[in-house]
C-alpha cells in the first residue's frame, strides 16, 4: 500500500502509549492497532483531527504517501 503510517514514531516523540491515544480520541484500542499497522482501509477526518490535536502535530507527520 503506498500510504505509510508513521503513528507509532509519532506516539513515541510524544511519550504516549496507544491505550492512552485511544482513550482521549474516543476509539477502541483494536480499531487504533489496526490504523497502526497499516490495515485500514479508510481513516475519518474526525479521528485523524483527534489524532493530530492530542499529539500536537499535523496529518503529514502521520501519513506519507509512498508511489
Amino acid at each position: 500500500m503506498p500510504i505509510i503510517i508513521h503513528l507509532d514514531k509519532v506516539l513515541e516523540e510524544n511519550g504516549m502509549k496507544s491505550n492512552e491515544l485511544a482513550e482521549i480520541i474516543g476509539i477502541t484500542t483494536a480499531n487504533l492497532s489496526i490504523l497502526k499497522t497499516g490495515k485500514a482501509k479508510a481513516v475519518r477526518f474526525s479521528t485523524l483531527e483527534a489524532i493530530c490535536e492530542a499529539l500536537n502535530c499535523q496529518p503529514g507527520d502521520i501519513l506519507e504517501y509512498q508511489p
